[in-house]
């Protein structure tokens, strides 16, 4: 969702509920959809009490963050494809993605996962809080400058004992089309890449995109504007089959400026944008 309104550093766009398309398909009955959300409600109940096994530190939690993810992805019927470059087995690499959704945080999970740098108000409930301590999140505010040291300091330290951190350097979601068609949209954010800069890491874009079956591109995962989260995922539920794409840009070392290092990754992920996106080589879920 949006930021905020407040200083000037906070990102803005004009994406708002009225960009996203409603979930339920007109061509299938009420009954099959309702079957289907209920039979996806009951996965995710059956997945819930799995979650602290993220936090575990035992050998192979990897693999286990990526197949939780997956499951997870399954219960609102999506599916994720993985093109472009190799994923490097870096110990310490700063992942940044483009962003449209909370549904990201899966979708990358199932790819590169590791802990992510969120919203600190997306976790001021209970269980929400609960779920942020065992994913080990690392809370923003993004209307307070002050704290944002504290927070590029936070990463830095993860990334120097090894651990892969994902960050949204955007700033804010977005319904997905409108990404690149008009400037401003979609700007790389320079304060987290200091964090590379500081640790001595290497960046690893991603872009990640959502589509219909057919190939067109879906703003049904878009959370944007006044969206609600329950509303969101009962519109994800009712879509029959949601196709998740994450392209996989070149690694980038991460020299000294951090403004530079924000508008190389941002270059290779609008280049990605650009490419056929015809050679999805990895069935992920």
């Amino acid at each position: 969702m949006n930021p905020v309104t407040g200083h000037a550093w906070l990102p803005h766009n004009k994406c708002d509920v009225g960009c996203v398309c409603p979930g339920n398909a007109d061509d299938e009955s009420r009954v099959r959809v309702t079957l289907r959300v209920a039979l996806r409600c009951t996965l995710a109940l059956l997945l819930a009490p799995g979650l602290p096994l993220l936090a575990v530190p035992v050998p192979g939690r990897t693999r286990v963050q990526r197949l939780y993810c997956r499951l997870v992805l399954r219960c609102f019927g999506v599916r994720i494809t993985v093109s472009g470059n190799p994923i490097r087995n870096l110990r310490g690499v700063l992942v940044v993605s483009s962003h449209v959704s909370w549904l990201d945080v899966f979708a990358i999970g199932s790819v590169l996962p590791g802990s992510f740098v969120a919203r600190a108000d997306m976790f001021t409930g209970r269980g929400t809080g609960v779920v942020a301590r065992i994913l080990k999140v690392i809370p923003i505010e993004r209307s307070s400058l002050r704290r944002l040291p504290a927070v590029v300091d936070a990463v830095a330290g993860r990334l120097r004992g090894g651990q892969t951190v994902v960050a949204f350097p955007e700033g804010t979601t977005w319904c997905g089309r409108a990404r690149g068609a008009h400037r401003g949209r979609g700007s790389f954010y320079p304060a987290m890449f200091q964090a590379a800069i500081d640790a001595g890491r290497p960046v690893q874009p991603l872009r990640l995109t959502y589509h219909h079956a057919d190939g067109s591109v879906s703003t049904v995962p878009a959370f944007v504007g006044d969206e609600t989260l329950p509303r969101s995922i009962r519109r994800l539920l009712t879509v029959r089959r949601t196709l998740a794409r994450a392209q996989v840009e070149a690694l980038q070392l991460p020299g000294a400026d951090r403004r530079d290092l924000a508008g190389r990754c941002q270059s290779a992920v609008a280049a990605g944008a650009s490419r056929r996106q015809g050679d999805d080589h990895l069935l992920v879920a």
